[in-house]
């Protein structure tokens, strides 16, 4: 992992244009969203299909590609392909939780990919592929803790090591940082290239509610 002096530089701005609609739900992509829309950040290996998983989900309003956890400010995607941006590639959910319970959508994270891989989701290898959970509240951190502390030991039953996910909320001491909007052409990439490469790993087990 590249430390904060090792990183690019970056820039003060988007390098490239950020649409302003989801291209299948037709929402904003960037708000506003309607009363009680909560966001969380999943990273879960390449999202392009992660993003599809998420979209399809009910009580979703929209999600969106992007960077999150590193040092650089507005990262285009070459960068942090290099690995000296420090971040891991990230899709914004903006979801309604009085329609999809916030721990529903971790076990479904969970479920979708293998969290026990450190830098690295099947044969894409790198930092900005490791598995993260950028949290925006106190309930959504606390669950993202519980959901954790359930699935590993279900994991190793299963054969599988320890789960290198990170966990951190978005914004404080020691926090995520900001999320950056990925070029267009990574925005919903699945519907626009309903044929392209969609690697989600999900190692087959569930994720139990947390006892």
């Amino acid at each position: 992992m590249v430390s904060p002096e090792r990183a690019l530089r970056g820039r003060d701005g988007y390098a490239y244009p950020v649409p302003e609609r989801h291209a299948v739900l037709g929402t904003p992509l960037a708000g506003p969203w309607p009363e009680g829309t909560q966001v969380i950040h999943l990273a879960l290996g390449c999202f392009w299909g992660a993003e599809k998983e998420m979209w399809r989900l009910p009580g979703v309003v929209t999600t969106a590609a992007g960077y999150q956890g590193g040092f650089t400010p507005f990262p285009t995607y070459e960068e942090t392909c290099t690995g000296l941006t420090g971040h891991t590639e990230t899709v914004l959910v903006a979801y309604d939780p009085a329609v999809l319970d916030t721990g529903e959508l971790l076990r479904t994270f969970w479920a979708l990919h293998d969290p026990t891989q450190g830098f690295r989701q099947g044969n894409d290898v790198g930092t900005q592929y490791r598995s993260a959970v950028f949290t925006t509240t106190d309930e959504q951190l606390e669950l993202a803790r519980a959901t954790r502390e359930a699935y590993a030991p279900e994991l190793r039953r299963h054969g599988y090591g320890d789960i290198t996910t990170e966990i951190r909320p978005v914004d404080g001491d020691g926090g995520a940082g900001r999320f950056y909007y990925a070029e267009e052409y990574h925005q919903q990439y699945l519907h626009k290239v309903p044929n392209g490469y969609c690697p989600v790993h999900s190692t087959g087990v569930a994720c139990p509610v947390p006892g």
